[in-house]
């Protein structure tokens, strides 16, 4: 555990900007990750190194040099944290984007015909992609309908819609409204078993920070993460494609190489910033393990981000000190259940006391960073079964302490006293 070790958790918080304080308004508990994450010092170091960069990629020059080596170790490094030997590590715009261009791609190069399948659980990224290309492709695009008590979605849910005419398949690791992940791995390989050619891309993105990814083991074609809600920063996405869903035909510059996902000259900041990700897994991983391996040091740290966030979930839950939890605190509904344990790092929840905007307000009045999510676009597939016009996403992080949660307790005991 984080806290077990005297010191680290001050160590942790260190290596990230802004941690108790927004520099617009002043003092506040982070409680707001799963709309990005905070971003490692590091990392704004090296944005703002390679954004002064005036050397290209290609060139004959160390400078060049420099900035390819800078993309082949990011490559190199997200292939470690991925846990993909195999396939093509590449940098688009975003997570969504990614996820669009996995998408299509597989669409496109699947056999003709047959199906596609994805589940109501899903963001929108990958949702909308699927929709589009099945309409573009004309295949029907079927739904596995998640469990709104459990607020997630499992291989009873896939099964009867899995067939030997699946062309693609998508399936989201951990749903950022409800926070409970899913077991991709049965999944995967039930279609697998039935329709071994269909192209099957995973949503990581909102699981990428709360849990080890390991694609090796879940035998999919495609993945995606959105590297801000992994420390990093804004303006790209990382995909990671297998082998046989790059042979496809993709868009490319004519000549240039099969194998290139990328459009254009990429922002070798980009790679190098995802590095610095990598390089404080491998620092956290190190205070839990003395295995010199570097994919034992990422396992280790995805471990102790994660006991430590079902601790502190817990916290939330049954609270804190004299504290009231949310399963004890009246009119206070958690979708998903209070004690689901594949729940990760989001808790979503309403009030009868307070409508979910005045609960957000009340919250930064105590000086708490949540969000409101709608039953809209976004969130209108988990809301809209549930009735839920809106809620209130209390999204935590391994940084996040218990006396955030005590505090982020107080003021929700305040709102239900006033109500």
């Amino acid at each position: 555990m984080l806290t077990e070790q005297p010191g680290l958790m001050e160590d942790v918080r260190n290596h990230f900007a802004h941690i108790d304080t927004c520099p617009f308004s002043g003092p506040r508990v982070f409680f707001e990750n799963a709309g990005g994450a905070l971003t490692l010092k590091s990392v704004m170091e090296t944005s703002t190194a390679y954004a002064g960069y005036p050397d290209n990629q290609g060139r004959a020059n160390p400078a060049s040099k420099a900035l390819m080596a800078a993309i082949e170790k990011g490559k190199a490094d997200a292939r470690l944290m991925f846990n993909a030997p195999d396939g093509q590590i590449f940098v688009g715009e975003s997570g969504t984007e990614v996820l669009f261009r996995l998408i299509r791609t597989a669409s496109l190069g699947a056999l003709e015909g047959g199906t596609m399948l994805g589940s109501t659980l899903e963001h929108p990224a990958s949702r909308s992609a699927m929709t589009r290309w099945a309409q573009v492709t004309n295949r029907p695009h079927l739904l596995a309908f998640h469990d709104d008590a459990t607020g997630t979605v499992g291989l009873d849910a896939y099964a009867p819609h899995i067939s030997a005419d699946l062309r693609v398949a998508s399936i989201i690791q951990t749903s950022p409204v409800t926070g409970i992940s899913v077991d991709v791995a049965p999944i995967v390989r039930a279609i697998r078993a039935a329709a071994p050619d269909c192209f099957i891309i995973i949503d990581g993105i909102q699981h990428a920070s709360h849990g080890k990814i390991d694609v090796e083991s879940y035998g999919a074609d495609g993945y995606a993460v959105s590297p801000y809600k992994v420390f990093s920063r804004h303006g790209y996405g990382i995909g990671w494609a297998s082998d046989r869903l790059t042979a496809c035909t993709k868009e490319t510059v004519i000549g240039g190489a099969a194998t290139n996902w990328e459009q254009g000259t990429r922002d070798a900041g980009s790679y190098a910033t995802f590095s610095d990700v990598v390089a404080y897994f491998l620092w956290l991983g190190g205070k839990f393990t003395a295995d010199t391996d570097e994919r034992t040091r990422i396992e280790a740290a995805a471990d102790a981000i994660h006991h430590h966030e079902q601790k502190l979930t817990v916290a939330m839950m049954h609270g804190v000190g004299n504290q009231r939890g949310l399963a004890d605190i009246p009119g206070v509904t958690v979708i998903g259940g209070a004690d689901n344990m594949q729940r990760e790092g989001v808790i979503s929840l309403t009030s009868d006391q307070m409508e979910s905007g005045a609960l957000v307000e009340l919250l930064s009045e105590h000086g708490v960073r949540t969000h409101i999510r709608n039953d809209d676009h976004y969130c209108g597939n988990i809301l809209t079964p549930l009735e839920l016009k809106s809620c209130v996403r209390v999204s935590i992080s391994h940084y996040n302490t218990e006396a955030e949660v005590a505090q982020f307790l107080t003021a929700m005991n305040t709102a239900a006293n006033a109500g």
